[in-house]
């Protein structure tokens, strides 16, 4: 530690450094300063806070931490940022750092009175407040890339924050004052809107030629960054709309770019308070919605991420309508510029808030939208390639039209018959692209399909010919988008069963098995490209229950044979899932196949193993997602429905035996979870509790009263301690990237519950069979006892759940219907 500290002290030598910023900030001895920094905030974050420790070691190392280097370092750090005051050298990334480590000790009460509190005014006012300011580097970036200055902005960080915060001076800073104001906020919060207000007193006084622009920006910037303080405090909130008004409505004119867009942001950030004069809410929205239409790109940025918070704030769409027409008429001009200068990423934000809130009214405009991306998508594709970057430049915009549209069909996805009016518009792109012409936009298609065939009414003859399509590319050149490919089809076949079923010309399910059956038989296919292959057979067998037959014995033999050359876990899990499946299709023709191919023995040995085993939490090692456990339990419980004469009692024990304890871990599960959500729902509410209590004493906004450090403290020890047990019970947090979350499956398997199917079963076989009722329950020791009474007691109150849930949609159905 000494020697940390001695090399935090030491000064960079002069000599020797580059006049290159670029060079000198990686240069050796600044480099060396940057990581002492960050090493001791790692040490900071780690002990700085002995009551979060539990280890006998690391609190006595905390302890030695906190009372022998702490305070040095922080004196050591505020001596180095008094460097910035007088014009002296600071790499961004060692600035950051700094400010990272103040910004924790401001929590520490001993820390910040003793010292940080006596340097505050010169902390405050002199170094972190001009790091909020417009710089020359900001300046250069406007002029220079436009696009990089909206990247690395405020706004764009406020939806997206970014990897380069870590670098950010001017983002620690906005974190110091946010902490400043939220830990110790009596008296500093007052005196720090007091400085900005003089800021903006003097900026109005001033003659154009010598106004502080750029201060002017900053004081606008830290506006923005405690405005849940002012909005909270019964102090402020009352002034924020004349705040609005006089210091931020007229930078909407102002002939300096930066402010204009810093005066969008503003609004945004400020567009759910009260305003007592609605007038002045629609006076600043008709603003923002003007900015859309500026020359530069920041500003129309800032405007459109300003549009959404105005839209959301809205609560009547009445009120919002004497704004539409100026509202899409902007957003009809300028869209075609929008997707091309920001992130589909935040498009996609703004255009979900739009589309809510708008609903009906947006769809019937949205067609025009729709023929102005085609328009421009074609206009993409016939650019003449007569250089290479050019083509690039055009497969990008392609791209991007085609991001665009699929934005717009997950926003309206509450609307099906904008489906029906957009599919003329859309299905020659999807006809073209679907094909090798393609390759570049291949996946942008396929999502574009995706919405259309999962959210339309009903799947039209003209999209089902994008079939043939879709299965030519996968068994030519298209492998490597399976996974993408798979929601369509699930789409088709589930969506439009019957049609699947019927066609003969196409033939779709003769399709289907052959470039299944091809990619599966492939020997020299890794286990990793075909894993959507055996859930596309999962999809067949449970949305075509009792009329595919004849498909059983080939998917099985080809499974099986995958199965046997399978080396990654999560494949032979995808695997024994179709087996699974087909026997919940139907047990007695899938069990007469695997007999027929002599592998019955082999299947439900191997099948009891991968059951049977388990990781060191005691938790499965397969079968890990809550719809796996499902489909195992069908399948097996649709064996224990089989009758005697084609599964003998012999090996029907070990059958009902392994379906019990894969039930309770099933049913483990769900409660698990269940609990993490309650707990979930009991912070948020203690949250609020919280917030009523700082709000009552926001009058003094922010004691210095420790206590509540102490009980935030222990809060995260009881959420770490909540996070680790639902680690060892929900299999949650796995490392290993065959296995993901329970991930979202629309199945006819949704509507049964394996409980309740289950106990059925069971009951089945003791009215039809007694006899062998008794043998099978005689063979149950006394832990398998207790395990089929919970399974018991758990579907009977799964049949209550489900009937009440039943109920209350029947009454919101009469209620809807009353109301429509």
């Amino acid at each position: 530690m000494f020697l940390f500290l001695n090399l935090l002290e030491r000064p960079v030598p002069l000599e020797g450094q580059p006049s290159d910023l670029d060079l000198r900030k990686s240069w050796g001895w600044w480099k060396v300063k940057k990581w002492t920094v960050q090493i001791l905030n790692h040490l900071y974050t780690r002990f700085g806070d002995v009551k979060l420790l539990k280890k006998p070691e690391d609190i006595a190392f905390a302890q030695m931490f906190q009372e022998s280097y702490a305070g040095k370092i922080l004196e050591c750090h505020l001596q180095s940022l008094n460097v910035i005051r007088t014009g002296g050298y600071l790499p961004d990334r060692v600035i950051n750092l700094v400010l990272q480590y103040i910004n924790s000790s401001i929590s520490k009460n001993g820390m910040y009175h003793q010292l940080l509190e006596p340097q505050l005014d010169i902390v405050l006012f002199d170094i972190v407040f001009p790091l909020m300011c417009y710089n020359d580097n900001d300046h250069k970036l406007w002029t220079e890339d436009p696009q990089e200055y909206v990247r690395k902005g405020y706004a764009y960080k406020f939806f997206f924050p970014d990897i380069e915060d870590l670098y950010s001076p001017r983002t620690a800073a906005m974190d110091f004052v946010n902490e400043l104001v939220r830990k110790h906020g009596k008296g500093n919060l007052q005196k720090f809107i007091q400085f900005i207000m003089d800021i903006f007193r003097r900026y109005d006084e001033a003659p154009i030629e010598l106004k502080p622009y750029r201060q002017k920006d900053g004081a606008l910037l830290a506006i923005g960054a405690v405005c849940d303080e002012l909005m909270e405090s019964e102090s402020y909130k009352s002034g924020l709309e004349s705040m609005l008004l006089l210091h931020v409505l007229p930078e909407f004119s102002s002939p300096v770019g930066h402010l204009r867009a810093k005066a969008a942001w503003v609004a945004g950030k400020y567009a759910h308070i009260n305003f007592s004069d609605q007038e002045n809410f629609w006076k600043i929205f008709r603003q923002v919605i003007s900015g859309m239409r500026d020359p530069d790109l920041p500003v129309r940025a800032n405007s459109v991420f300003a549009l959404r918070s105005f839209i959301k704030a809205c609560q009547d769409l009445k009120a919002i309508r004497p704004t539409l027409p100026q509202l899409l008429d902007v957003l009809h001009a300028e869209f075609l510029k929008l997707v091309n200068e920001i992130e589909n990423e935040d498009l996609a934000v703004i255009l979900e808030a739009i589309v809510n809130k708008l609903g009906v009214e947006f769809v019937q405009y949205a067609s025009s939208l729709f023929q102005t991306l085609a328009a421009a998508f074609w206009k993409c594709l016939d650019t003449p390639k007569a250089a290479e970057e050019a083509d690039d430049s055009s497969a990008l915009a392609a791209a991007r039209c085609l991001d665009a549209i699929s934005t717009i069909l997950e926003s309206g996805n509450r609307f099906p018959q904008l489906f029906v009016q957009i599919e003329p518009i859309l299905l020659p792109i999807m006809q073209r692209m679907l094909t090798a012409d393609g390759q570049d936009v291949f996946e942008e298609v396929l999502k574009i399909v995706s919405h259309m065939t999962f959210y339309a009414p009903t799947i039209s003859l003209d999209m089902w010919g994008l079939w043939p399509l879709i299965i030519e590319a996968l068994g030519d050149w298209a492998l490597d988008s399976f996974e993408n490919i798979l929601v369509p089809l699930d789409n088709y076949i589930s969506r439009s069963t019957a049609h699947f079923l019927s066609c003969k010309d196409p033939d779709y399910q003769q399709s289907l098995w052959e470039v299944l059956s091809k990619i599966m038989s492939d020997r020299n296919m890794e286990d990793s490209d075909i894993e959507p292959a055996p859930s596309l057979i999962e999809v067949v067998f449970q949305n075509c229950k009792g009329q595919v037959d004849h498909w059983v014995e080939p998917y099985l033999s080809i499974t099986i044979g995958r199965l046997h050359r399978a080396e990654k876990p999560y494949l032979k899990c995808l695997l024994m899932l179709v087996i699974a499946d087909s026997l919940y299709y139907n047990a007695s023709l899938s069990l007469g196949i695997l007999h027929k191919l002599s592998v019955a023995s082999d299947i439900f040995n191997l099948w009891f193993r991968m059951l049977q085993e388990v990781k060191m939490n005691g938790t499965l090692a397969n079968f890990r997602r809550q719809r796996d456990k499902k489909v195992c339990c069908l399948g097996l419980t649709s064996l224990v429905g089989l009758p005697a004469d084609q599964l003998p009692g012999e090996p029907l024990a070990p059958i009902f035996k392994a379906t019990l304890k894969l039930l309770d871990s099933y049913k483990n599960q769900i409660r698990a979870e269940e609990q993490i959500a309650a707990n979930h729902g009991m912070n948020e509410l203690d949250s609020d509790e919280e917030d009523v209590d700082e709000e009552d004493f926001d009058k003094e906004v922010g004691d210095d009263d420790e206590d509540w450090d102490e009980a935030y403290s222990l809060k995260l020890q009881k959420m770490a301690a909540e996070v680790e047990g639902y680690q060892s019970v929900a299999e949650v947090g796995e490392t290993n990237d065959d296995y993901g979350e329970d991930e979202y499956v629309e199945s006819p398997i949704d509507e049964v519950d394996p409980f309740i199917y289950f106990v059925e079963t069971v009951e089945a076989v003791r009215g039809s069979d007694p006899a062998r009722y008794q043998s099978l329950m005689r063979t149950l020791d006394f832990d398998y006892a207790a395990l089929a009474t919970g399974i018991y007691q758990y579907a009977e109150q799964r049949r209550r759940e489900i009937k009440k849930e039943k109920m209350e949609e029947a009454a919101f159905g009469d209620y809807q219907h009353r109301r429509g």
